[in-house]
């Protein structure tokens, strides 16, 4: 039963599948190491923009090796456009080194090796578990997720981690590799962050926003 204002999760669901039926991450890749570095540089960028740059960076840097062994000022040139490039790219060419080292250049599938890895917090190993593997680790919480599931009543907590606990308490595990990806689309198309498009929204007639 839904808390006082509080969208039944049943009612989440069912709209969100019908919506978003193959919800998916909007970062373009075609492995798991490609998903890992995109989503590495998706931190205070867009999507669009980091698709853009993976199109020049994925055909020249194909294995973790390639990235670990780099020059590193090239590198940098290439992720410019993402922002905070020089952070970037270290975070990338550590990680890609340690996954030579641990992993034989392999993305790891498990949350504890991912996460042992500079820059990937449970978002990001989140973002590639459920996405390459439909590993149900947890669900993802960006800044989309997080909003959305504030304002409708589903958590009160401020940080990623919390608020990850509440949602995984209320939807079935079996849906969590597809709940993320489908909120995301939903706080970026509609529950945006300024300006919610409140009046094409599919839960406008129960969203405690609506005072409904």
């Amino acid at each position: 039963m839904a808390r006082s204002g509080e969208v039944a999760m049943s009612t989440v669901l069912e709209r969100l599948q019908e919506k978003f039926p193959d919800a998916r991450y909007e970062l373009d890749w075609t492995t798991p190491l490609e998903l890992l570095i995109a989503t590495i540089l998706a931190a205070q960028c867009t999507d669009v923009r980091v698709n853009k740059v993976t199109k020049t960076l994925f055909p020249k840097y194909r294995t973790a090796k390639d990235y670990a062994e780099a020059n590193t000022e090239e590198l940098e040139q290439i992720l410019q456009p993402t922002g905070a490039y020089r952070q970037k790219a270290k975070a990338v060419q550590e990680t890609c080194r340690a996954l030579c080292e641990r992993h034989g250049g392999e993305v790891p599938q498990t949350m504890a090796e991912l996460t042992a890895l500079r820059g990937v917090a449970r978002k990001t190993a989140n973002v590639v578990l459920n996405n390459a593997w439909d590993i149900a680790s947890g669900i993802i919480v960006d800044t989309h997720v997080a909003r959305v599931s504030q304002r409708m009543g589903l958590t009160t907590q401020e940080k990623p981690e919390a608020i990850e606990r509440d949602l995984m308490h209320m939807v079935p595990e079996a849906r969590w590799t597809k709940f993320g990806p489908a909120m995301v689309l939903h706080g970026r198309y509609t529950c945006t962050a300024k300006a919610p498009q409140c009046g094409d929204c599919m839960f406008s007639d129960v969203c405690p926003r609506n005072d409904v």
